[in-house]
């Protein structure tokens, strides 16, 4: 009976809300589905933007294979940007696996999650409230505000979106839990939340919003105790994520890098941001990515204002708490939500704020501002009339200021030409504007931007490193080494700059030091199977075998092209005459590969020129084993036959059966391959046959303006004639 009347109880907390006609509900979701399509489906034409896009997905070689199991462990143990996101990480592969790398799929995917959000955002605070109308306009405010855009149309905001749907769902499942307790529902609150800390760890606040509904509209403070320990389990998990974000290896950067900024900076930039972002909700003009940190620190006049004016917003809805509880609630909710994201620590050392923060945390203020303005004008004469025309009049001018924002996201170039408008300073926009320009070919304009970004922060790495890429194009090397080494002075754990300047060092000839940059790129990241190629290119031109197929046979494990690597490696090697490392490569390709004809070719040629008679003659045989149509193996091999030191390994009748082949196949008219004929023939004792053969071919030389053979051709003939065969092997 006890536990009956405990569960009555608790029931009558938050008795279930009034829910409206489900017609003009269905209505209002589908104006909310056609006004963020009208707003954001444009999209669907966009290309990525180079901002994150590529980390995350059209230059990540995990997940533009789309979903796999090996793909699904690597999501959950390795961080994407300095974010821990597995579930968004998943939700990427799986754009790959439908759409490729065609950029319109993976952006409708974001404007669906967000046409899901803003439905449910809607649906729950109808659940929650009872007011249809507040509703609607606080879900129409979130749908196609303008500083929506940067998480719907960047693709690499999906955790926002992802998150937010997950966010909206475990509030709904938790309102319905507190009208009708039962250990499911709890569950599944638990369940729904990992999930949003999975997308973005952001969400960690969650919990605290859930005490903050508790207060309004639920109405749950008889026992704030209770509330707290029911709520430990959430804490636990919001906990646990963000020690498991911490823990990344790139976010132990981020967070040192953070910390070059001094705290009060931080700080004054926190209170600073609070402000920008409620201006910014009220009039969103010049919205842009980045916002650079101010060069010098905020002025202190600008922090103190800020501080004032959040100070008495705070004591004002304080005091107002009881007759307007959710002013209060909505405040806290806005000031709360942003602690994760508000500089303190400094997530984007790049960045003083960005709206990409203010998804989940504007729907506080939302709440706020319209249940405000509706219980204030109570008492208005024609106060639907009035309301009706500001909501319609609001949400028209949020429609047509946010179709313009979402329109400057359509590729790089846009998005940082507005930026460069919007913003003073903004090293982050002249770089990637720089890098867009350097892709499309406009070299010199891409270094211009270069340099401004240097000059706005001359310890940009990322700057310095384009740069060097820019020069190493160009083919001033000396020039990309040094910036290669710049960027690394600041950022030692640069991956990528240590991995081109291996590769900038090579051509220099420092091979030595070229080993120890690919290293270290493999020190900071030990499965990068490229740097590990690379660095078995450089260990087999240092004379270093063993350890370089050790490593080839690392990097090419489990690739459908192994013996196609080790036989274009060897080919490079061919064309720089350094047989040794040639023979290496086409031995491991035939290792692997033991049908591959080619690389038993080449490999002839390798042992042939390293003066090897026996070895060329076993892997020529062995080429025209598998492929017996090889002309020019077969020629080589007959003029090995012909000519080779070692008479033991001489044989004139199987020479020009070789020989012959190679004059069919080719069509007779070859004076190269008639020229090795013709020495068979004197090989096999037909001296006649062979001077007949040789002027033949004396007269294909000169007909074709081939001097030299011609000459060499007319002292054979000598030869012939004198009944003597070719024994110089020289080929």
């Amino acid at each position: 009976m006890a536990a009956r009347a405990q569960s009555s109880a608790r029931k009558s907390e938050c008795p279930p809300a009034r829910f409206p006609d489900r017609w003009t509900v269905f209505g209002i979701c589908l104006f909310l589905v056609a006004v963020i399509w009208l707003v954001f489906g444009q999209t669907g034409h966009f290309e990525f933007v180079n901002y994150d896009d590529q980390k995350n997905i059209y230059e990540n070689p995990v997940v533009e294979k789309g979903l796999s199991l090996p793909a699904i462990g690597w999501a959950f143990t390795h961080a994407q940007v300095a974010n821990w996101i597995p579930l968004t990480t998943l939700s990427h592969m799986l754009d790959c696996q439908l759409f490729g790398l065609h950029a319109g799929g993976h952006h409708l995917v974001n404007v669906l999650l967000h046409t899901a959000n803003a439905v449910l955002l809607f649906l729950v605070l109808c659940q929650m409230t009872g007011s249809l109308w507040r509703s609607a306009f606080v879900a129409a405010v979130f749908a196609v505000h303008p500083l929506r855009v940067e998480s719907v149309a960047w693709v690499s905001e999906r955790k926002d979106v992802l998150s937010a749907f997950f966010f909206i769902l475990t509030v709904g499942a938790y309102v319905r839990h507190v009208r009708k307790p039962s250990r499911t529902g709890y569950v599944l609150i638990i369940l729904l939340f990992a999930l949003g800390l999975l997308a973005k760890s952001m969400v960690a606040t969650l919990p605290f919003v859930l005490l903050l509904l508790d207060y309004w509209p639920l109405k749950r403070t008889a026992d704030f105790k209770r509330l707290l320990i029911e709520k430990i389990p959430l804490f636990a998990l919001a906990a646990g994520a963000c020690a498991a974000t911490v823990l990344m290896p790139d976010m132990q950067t981020i967070i040192t890098n953070a910390h070059r900024l001094p705290l009060f900076e931080r700080l004054g930039n926190a209170l600073v941001s609070y402000v920008v972002y409620l201006r910014q909700m009220i009039c969103p003009a010049g919205l842009a990515i980045p916002y650079p940190l101010a060069p010098n620190g905020l002025p202190i006049l600008e922090i103190s204002l800020s501080l004032v004016l959040l100070a008495l917003i705070s004591a004002g809805f304080i005091a107002w708490r009881k007759k307007y509880p959710f002013l209060l609630m909505g405040w806290l909710w806005y000031l709360g939500m942003l602690v994760p994201v508000i500089g303190i620590i400094q997530i984007s050392p790049d960045a003083a704020h960005a709206d990409r923060y203010t998804y989940l945390p504007e729907i506080g203020l939302a709440i706020a501002g319209i249940w405000a303005v509706a219980d204030w004008s109570a008492r208005w004469k024609q106060r639907r009339f009035i309301l009706g025309g500001l909501m319609a009049i609001v949400i028209g001018g949020l429609i047509v200021c946010g179709r313009a924002q979402t329109s400057y996201w359509q590729n790089g170039m846009s998005l940082w030409t507005r930026a460069l408008a919007c913003t003073s300073a903004n090293s982050v926009a002249h770089n990637n504007i720089g890098y867009v320009l350097y892709r499309n070919g406009d070299v010199e304009d891409a270094i211009s931007h270069y340099h401004q970004a240097l000059k706005i922060n001359p310890d940009y790495a990322q700057a310095h490193f384009n740069l060097g890429v820019v020069f190493l194009k160009k083919g001033d090397v000396e020039d990309a080494i040094t910036e290669y080494r710049q960027a690394l002075a600041i950022m030692p754990d640069y991956m990528e700059a240590h991995f081109d300047l291996g590769a900038a060092l090579v051509l220099t000839g420092n091979l030595d030091e070229a080993v120890a940059e690919y290293r270290k790129v493999l020190k900071i990241q030990p499965d990068y199977a490229e740097a590990e190629y690379n660095l078995g290119r450089v260990l087999l031109l240092n004379g270093d075998f063993g350890e370089a197929i050790a490593l080839f046979d690392k990097t090419n494990a489990g690739s459908k092209d192994d013996s196609a690597n080790w036989f274009n490696l060897g080919n490079e090697f061919l064309q720089q005459q350094d047989w040794q490392c040639a023979i290496a490569c086409y031995r491991q390709a035939t290792k692997i590969n033991p049908r591959l004809a080619d690389a038993y070719a080449n490999l002839g040629v390798a042992w042939s020129q390293k003066g090897e008679t026996r070895e060329a003659m076993n892997s020529w045989q062995s080429a025209l084993e598998i492929n017996p149509g090889q002309i020019y193996v077969l020629n080589n091999l007959a003029w090995l036959l012909v000519t080779a030191s070692d008479a033991t390994l001489r044989n004139g009748a199987k020479a020009v059966v070789l020989a012959q082949q190679a004059s069919q196949l080719s069509g007779g008219n070859n004076p190269s391959i008639l020229r090795t004929l013709a020495a068979a023939m004197a090989a096999d004792g037909n001296y006649a046959q062979a001077a007949d053969t040789a002027r033949h071919a004396m007269a294909l030389a000169v007909e074709q303006k081939n001097d030299a053979l011609a000459a060499t051709l007319q002292n054979e003939i000598k030869l012939y004639e004198s009944g003597r065969p070719v024994q110089d092997s020289t080929r």
